[in-house]
């Protein structure tokens, strides 16, 4: 979740992680039933603490190949997968060089990660590592917000205690959001739109099979608030 060409993740941050991500248990069971449909290696990008991976390789009985760029986290998804009796293969990595020794069936990049990327041309470099990687047929997935400027509005600027205490600034001539934690930790993302999105699956020789507007499956709409992407290829 640290990416070196611009600080995107405070390694303090990983000490908070759980009571960030507590309320985002939606989307385990979608990336699950992806795994389960998948014929061949699974591989998450961004893995953090295991809080996919875990359950993903429970559910499949199979091993997860996780890549990370924050030691703290991968530490955590060490001692977590050992706890819980699966196997996880894990590498101290950036997504963006992405290479696997098997092409992959699943390759899936949960909790909004891909938005840690600062600049378009490095989610090119992602996808484009991604789509080598997959064997035909093979399944690219992820999850990113849906910019509000609504919703921009009401937080930026404004401390929050919830889930952890916190302060969202927005900087909007770099479309970049910073969540500011109280002791000073700081994580950034970069929005995007749909057509962004859709020109990442393009130029990467990838097709879309679903947009989602949740992780129940439902369609996507004016207004959705996430983007759930399934893409083929």
């Amino acid at each position: 979740m640290l990416y070196d060409r611009h600080v995107s993740w405070d390694e303090a941050l990983s000490h908070r992680y759980d009571e960030w991500a507590a309320e985002m248990t939606a989307d385990i069971p979608f990336y699950v039933g992806l795994a389960l449909e998948a014929d061949g290696p699974l591989v998450e990008l961004a893995v953090g603490n295991g809080r996919v991976a875990i359950p993903v390789a429970r559910a499949t009985g199979r091993p997860v190949i996780g890549l990370d760029s924050s030691p703290a986290m991968l530490e955590q998804a060490r001692e977590r997968a050992a706890a819980a009796g699966v196997e996880l293969e894990l590498h101290l990595a950036d997504m963006r060089e992405l290479r696997l020794d098997e092409p992959a069936a699943l390759v899936y990049c949960p909790f909004r990660a891909l938005l840690h990327l600062p600049a378009w041309a490095d989610r090119r470099l992602v996808f484009e590592r991604v789509a080598a990687s997959l064997r035909p047929g093979g399944r690219f997935a992820w999850n990113a917000f849906a910019f509000d400027h609504r919703t921009a509005t009401r937080l930026d600027g404004a401390h929050e205690v919830h889930p952890v205490p916190h302060t969202v600034r927005h900087a909007v001539g770099s479309n970049r959001i910073d969540i500011v934690l109280d002791d000073g930790a700081t994580s950034s993302l970069w929005w995007a739109t749909r057509n962004e999105w859709l020109g990442l699956v393009d130029v990467a020789g990838l097709e879309v099979e679903a947009l989602y507007g949740g992780f129940a499956r439902e369609p996507f709409g004016d207004e959705s608030r996430e983007y759930v992407f399934v893409a083929r290829r």
